[in-house]
């Protein structure tokens, strides 16, 4: 049992009782005799006590893991069910009784068990990399090991045979002196034999020394053989030479200069696993594999270390002595791993080259990593893409910085560097001179802009405008007293945002026209904000000055509010009455403008290569391509090459504003050009090239570039993967294909039909051009379902075959807002309409009847409303419907009634409902459509 005495459990513990009972007394339990029972929950108490004072937490008690990890949970119910057989000829039908039987099984796991698995993942990824280290570092540290081991035992054995030199030496001059001191002796001794001897038997002096010297030599040349020839890096031939018993003095090697030298004096190992003896070199010998032209070179193992060769050579060597061939011999020890493969110790960092448009699957080859890799990467990142698609510039930028490499721009050394270098050279060569002002005429439609520019040009353009408003960019310079000046004419309407914000961004001067008879409108507050942000002057024209309701304080007090104040109340902007109908003020309007020209020095470069920007563009029937372009550098020439946008092509024919051929265009003058590749897109720069190759590579680039950006796909990221999950999957989509006469107006159509829509409709512009509609136009709509608008175009003859066989549905449009309204319209009939409920009354259940032939009669008062015997109920009993049907009867007294008013008394039966109680209420309702819209 768990319940111990404290005499018992301070035995256990090896404890005094008194000082367990006086623990126990300080954690707050009362105990005085050793014989009381202390049970498991105070001793857990009092563990936690003395946890505390020694400045430990308390350790949560371990949950009990006998409780199973999961539970399956398997039900099996048994029902009947009846089926009807048909008899057989004659024969009854009969009911027969099938016994259905459904099995369900469902497991429900633990909660701790799911956390521990989740929890268990990352301790192991830590535990997997810190083993992956230690191990690294084991290894590098038995590598120390072992080239500390081998630089030890190679100082070991160089220092024994220089030792072992040394002690030969002393030997060899020992045995010459000793030598010398016996042929000393025993010449001596012959000389006195000699000298004792007769004089006739004596031998001559001069044979006594012709003896001595040969006894010399034969010493000498015993001494010199004894020499080895190996330590004095002889090669010798191998001559077989029979093995000699007695055991002979080895001798010492030559001094070795190095370690090179003393590797190449060390004799080679024989076949017995020893040196040769006696010097001599015997018939078996092989060669090993430490020296170079070994077997194991030849057999193409020259990747291998001496370590590795060594380890392999051990392990098929029998016994130490194959251990003792392998060992290296003489000279500089080989370092582990000299020509093997070792892994890399720090991360590769490479430098990754990133342009505007890249593939997944090039961007990892960079890297040199997997393209799982690269695609893992940015599924964190929230950018859903395959290894074939393509990603953004800031998209690349970042992974490549995540795995942790360099991002390098791509350097552009292309057409268009070339282009760039040639463009800048012409601008800085050429020599600076005064040009016209460029003037853009900007305000709110119907303000009068184009009657004022019509006044000073002489003209009557306005009258031409479809709608009476102005709907595409134009382009004129007028030769006034003063001076030349170029103006640019944009239009008013709320959807020609773009128009104005190039016409802006094109110009040196903006003149703001506000009527005097309107004031400050929506789109004269969007000019005033191009204008700043282009950062040109502005001049305020206030027009229509002629009517009698003209107010020019409320328009100086309105662009007040707007942060342009007028001169004579201390700003800088100059502010000029006019009118375009009597002329008044045009001169001081001129005379501002050039003046505001002076002060800011306009200059540029005439002659040279021109450049400019696009300022409208259409396709003419008759002509082609047809740009409108301002030259803001240099002078255009009939003849020129020129790079404009995506497009090239040779200029032609130029024509002013006037419908005249010219010869050329200088700075600030704008003209009409022929002989383009295509239609540019408005806003679009242009310049002259020297070369057709030149200009046709440019034009190449730049299409390959908007192609590669087309490519990069912007859907397939997890905020619009998320959003478009959370869409109604019944919505709508109107397709729209838009054709129209020029470029700006081409825009200014898909950006204001792109708008309409909401959640339950949208517009889809699927495509979108300029010129006619063609055959290929009508079969893309047919091919989509969708609706063709005709903005000042129409269809050809092929085209109207396919619109005629298909059933499309074309409208044909000159004032751009009647183009909204209708597709506003389109969209709202896709909506279909909308079933509403509306309540006509509600009568309150005063008492209930029973009737034989209805059953429960309630007798209601109509407290609001009328109601009505054709109509939908409902049944609401403290304010919560219980029940929804029809009404079954309904009279007035006896009296079978259509309808009752508020106020009165009515009896009415519930159709299939008989319990209706005093207190509920009964209410009467409608169904009624209305059609949506946007």
């Amino acid at each position: 049992m768990s319940d111990v005495t404290i005499k018992q459990l301070a035995q256990v513990l090896g404890m005094p009782v008194d000082r367990l009972l006086t623990q126990l007394g300080e954690a707050g339990m009362k105990f005085s005799d050793p014989e009381q029972v202390i049970s498991s929950t105070e001793k857990v108490k009092l563990l936690g006590f003395l946890r505390r004072t020694h400045g430990k937490a308390d350790v949560a008690p371990e949950a009990d893991d006998s409780s199973p990890r999961q539970i399956t949970l398997k039900r099996r119910k048994i029902s009947e069910l009846k089926v009807a057989t048909p008899g057989g000829r004659g024969a009854p039908s009969s009911a027969k009784t099938v016994n259905v039987e459904v099995r369900a099984k469902r497991t429900y796991v633990k909660r701790s068990v799911i956390a521990e698995e989740a929890s268990a993942e990352p301790e192991r990824e830590d535990a997997l990399r810190k083993l992956h280290e230690s191990q690294q570092l084991r290894e590098h540290e038995e590598s120390e090991r072992i080239d500390a081991e081998r630089r030890r035992q190679d100082e070991a054995r160089l220092h024994a045979e220089e030792e072992a030199r040394r002690a030969a030496e002393a030997e060899r001059a020992h045995q010459e002196a000793q030598a010398a001191a016996e042929a000393a002796a025993r010449a001596k001794a012959e000389a006195e034999q000699r000298a004792a001897q007769p004089a006739p038997e004596s031998v001559s002096a001069p044979e006594a020394e012709t003896v001595e010297p040969e006894e010399r030599t034969e010493q000498e040349a015993a001494s010199v053989k004894r020499i080895d020839q190996h330590s004095l890096g002889m090669i010798l031939p191998r001559i077989h030479e029979p093995r000699k018993r007695e055991k002979k003095p080895v001798a010492a090697p030559a001094p070795a200069p190095a370690p090179a030298a003393a590797a190449a004096a060390t004799p080679a190992p024989t076949s017995g696993g020893g040196a040769a003896r006696g010097g001599k070199v015997h018939h078996n010998v092989r060669d090993r594999d430490d020296v170079p032209g070994g077997k194991r070179f030849a057999a193409g193992e020259l990747h291998l270390s001496e370590a590795d060769r060594a380890r392999r050579s051990n392990k098929r060597g029998k016994g130490g002595r194959a251990a003792v061939r392998e060992a290296p011999r003489g000279g500089a020890p080989a370092a582990a791993g000299t020509h093997g493969f070792s892994r890399p110790t720090a991360p590769v960092v490479r430098e990754v080259v990133v342009g505007d448009a890249n593939v997944v699957a090039e961007l990892a080859q960079k890297m040199a990593v997997k393209g799982s890799e690269v695609v893992k990467a940015l599924f964190k990142m929230g950018v859903m893409a395959t290894i074939n698609q393509t990603i953004d510039h800031d998209t690349a930028v970042l992974v490549v910085e995540e795995l942790g490499h360099t991002v390098v721009e791509a350097s552009d050394q292309g057409a268009e560097a070339a282009l760039a270098a040639h463009t800048q050279n012409a601008e800085l060569e050429g020599e600076r001179s005064t040009r016209p002002p460029v003037v853009t005429i900007m305000g709110h439609v119907d303000h009068g802009k184009t009657s004022l520019l019509d006044y000073i040009r002489r003209t009557k353009v306005a009258s031409g405008e479809a709608g009476g408003i102005t709907q595409h960019i134009g382009a004129y310079h007028v030769d006034t007293p003063k001076g030349v000046i170029t103006f640019l004419d944009t239009p008013g309407h709320a959807a020609f945002t773009s128009m104005r914000a190039r016409g802006a961004q094109s110009t040196d001067i903006v003149v703001l026209v506000v009527a005097a008879d309107d004031g400050v409108m929506p789109q004269t507050q969007e000019a005033v904000q191009h204008a700043r942000a282009a950062k040109v002057p502005l001049i305020v024209a206030i027009n229509k000055m002629d009517k009698s309701d003209a107010n020019p304080d409320h328009v100086k007090q309105g662009l007040g509010n707007l942060e342009v104040i007028p001169e004579e109340w201390g700003g800088d902007t100059p502010f000029v009455p006019v009118s375009a109908k009597t002329g008044l003020g045009i001169d001081d309007l001129l005379d501002a403008i050039l003046v505001q020209a002076e002060v800011m020095e306009l200059t540029a470069v005439k002659d040279g290569a021109a450049s400019g920007v696009v300022i409208e563009s259409a396709l003419d029937r008759g002509r082609g391509p047809v740009a409108t372009v301002l030259v803001q550098q240099g002078t255009l020439k009939r003849g020129d090459f020129v790079v404009c946008g995506i497009e090239y092509g040779r200029m032609r024919a130029l024509i002013d504003e006037t419908g005249k051929t010219v010869q050329e265009a200088g700075p600030s003058i704008p003209v009409q050009v022929l002989g383009l590749s295509g239609v540019p897109e408005a806003g679009d720069d242009f310049v002259v090239v020297a070369d057709e190759r030149l200009a046709r590579e440019v034009a190449a680039e730049r299409q390959q570039k908007r192609r590669d950006s087309r490519m990069v796909s912007k859907a397939n990221r997890l905020e619009d993967i998320m959003a478009q999950m959370g869409q109604a999957s019944e919505q709508q989509t109107l397709n729209i294909l838009v054709k129209a006469d020029v470029q700006g107006s081409v825009q200014a159509l898909r950006e204001s039909l792109s708008q309409i829509g909401n959640e339950n409709v949208k517009v889809n512009v699927i495509a979108a051009g300029v010129g006619g509609i063609t055959e290929s136009d009508a079969t893309l709509a047919a091919a989509s379902k969708a609706l063709i608008i005709g903005f000042n175009v129409r269809a050809d003859a092929s085209a109207r075959k396919v619109i005629d066989t298909a059933g499309l549905d074309v409208r044909y449009f000159s004032i751009i807002y009647d183009v909204i309204d209708q597709v506003k319209q389109a969209a709202s009939g896709l909506l279909g309409v909308e079933v509403r409920e509306e309540i006509i009354g509600i009568a309150q259940v005063r008492d209930v009847f029973r009737s034989s032939k209805f059953g429960a009669v309630a007798g209601c008062m109509v407290v609001e409303g009328t109601v009505k015997r054709s109509k939908p109920i409902r049944v609401l009993r403290n304010n919560t419907v219980i029940f929804q049907g029809e009404l079954e009867s309904l009279r007035r007294f006896k009296d079978l009634v259509d309808e009752v008013r508020n106020g009165m008394e009515c009896g009415i039966a519930v159709k299939q409902y008989n319990d209706v109680k005093v207190g509920d209420q009964i209410e009467c309702f409608e169904r009624i459509e209305v059609a949506r819209t946007l």
